[in-house]
C-alpha cells in the first residue's frame, strides 16, 4: 500500500495538458470524512496554469464536524480504512469515523528534495490558501505536516505584504515539535512567486523567490503528499460586502530528490 521512499523520483507538473492528471492528483478535499460527490475541488486547467477556486454556492465541509468552513482542494494520496473505522488521513476531529472508504492512491509523494511552486493568489480578510505536505498515516504516526505556504487574507498588509506561514505541525508523530511561524518576506501573492522548501533529514529551509525565510531543525522522515486548498471562513463575512471569489493560481509545482 505504501509507496517506497523513492517513488517520486524527479516530479514537475505545468499544467499544460487538457486537464488535471489523475494519475497524479486526486481532485477533493479529504473525501474519507464525507464524501468525493461533496468535496470536489472547483479547478480549471487553463492557459498552462491550474486556476483552483472556491465559488459561493461550495457546500460546507463536514458541516455535523467542523465548524463553518468550505474549501476546495486536490491532493496528491489519498487512503482510509472501511467505513466507519477511524482510520484515514488528517482526521476532521479526534474519533471522526470514516464516511466513504477511499482506496490508496499514491501521486506525487516525495520524501526529502528540493520542492517548489509557482504561483499567486486572490484572498480576502474570510479566505486563506495554501500549499502543505502531510504524512501518508499509513502507519499513525506518519502524520507531520511540512507547510510551504499559508497566507490568510486578513494577514496580508499593503504596506509590509503577507504573512506568509512555514513550518512543521507534529500532530501525533513523536519525533516532530511544533516549529511553524508566518514570516513576512515582502511580498504580493497576488503575484506570481515561488514557494520553496529544501527539506533534509537534518532540517529544511524555506524561501520565496530563493530567498531563505526560515528554517526549522527536525523534519518527517517518511514520504508525503501534497496538499493545495483555498479556504473561505463564512463567520468571518461582512454583511453587505460582496462575496469575492478566492483563487490560488499555480504556475507548476514539482521536486527533485535531496
Amino acid at each position: 500500500m505504501t509507496p517506497a521512499d523513492d517513488s517520486a523520483g524527479d516530479f514537475a507538473d505545468d499544467f499544460d495538458g487538457p486537464g488535471l492528471d489523475l494519475g497524479v492528483w486526486v481532485p477533493h478535499y479529504l473525501p474519507q470524512w464525507s464524501s468525493r460527490a461533496a468535496t470536489a475541488a472547483r479547478y480549471e486547467v487553463r492557459d498552462s496554469c491550474l486556476h483552483l477556486s472556491l465559488p459561493d454556492d461550495v457546500p460546507l465541509w463536514c458541516p455535523d464536524d467542523h465548524p463553518p468552513l468550505r474549501v476546495s482542494g486536490i491532493q496528491s494520496g489519498v487512503f482510509s480504512g472501511p467505513v466507519g473505522s477511524t482510520v484515514g488521513q488528517q482526521p476532521v476531529r479526534p474519533g471522526a469515523v470514516v464516511r466513504e472508504e477511499q482506496p490508496a492512491h499514491w501521486g506525487w509523494t516525495p520524501r526529502y528534495g528540493r520542492l517548489e511552486m509557482r504561483a499567486r493568489a486572490t484572498v480576502t480578510p474570510r479566505s486563506m490558501v495554501a500549499w502543505w505536505l502531510v504524512g501518508l498515516e499509513d502507519v499513525p504516526e506518519r502524520c507531520g505536516e511540512l507547510c510551504v505556504m499559508e497566507v490568510f487574507g486578513d494577514a496580508v498588509d499593503p504596506a509590509e505584504g503577507a504573512a506568509v506561514g512555514m513550518g512543521t505541525h507534529p500532530f501525533r508523530d513523536p519525533r516532530l515539535v511544533e516549529d511553524f511561524a508566518a514570516p513576512r518576506p515582502g511580498v504580493d501573492v497576488a503575484d506570481w512567486h515561488v514557494y520553496a522548501v529544501d527539506w533534509r533529514p537534518d532540517g529544511a529551509v524555506f524561501s520565496v523567490d530563493g530567498r531563505p525565510v526560515r528554517e526549522v531543525a527536525v523534519t518527517p522522515d517518511y514520504p508525503m503528499q501534497t496538499m493545495l486548498a483555498v479556504f473561505d471562513f463564512p463567520e468571518r463575512a461582512v454583511p453587505g460586502e460582496p462575496y469575492v471569489v478566492p483563487e490560488l493560481v499555480v504556475d507548476r509545482i514539482g521536486g527533485k530528490p535531496a
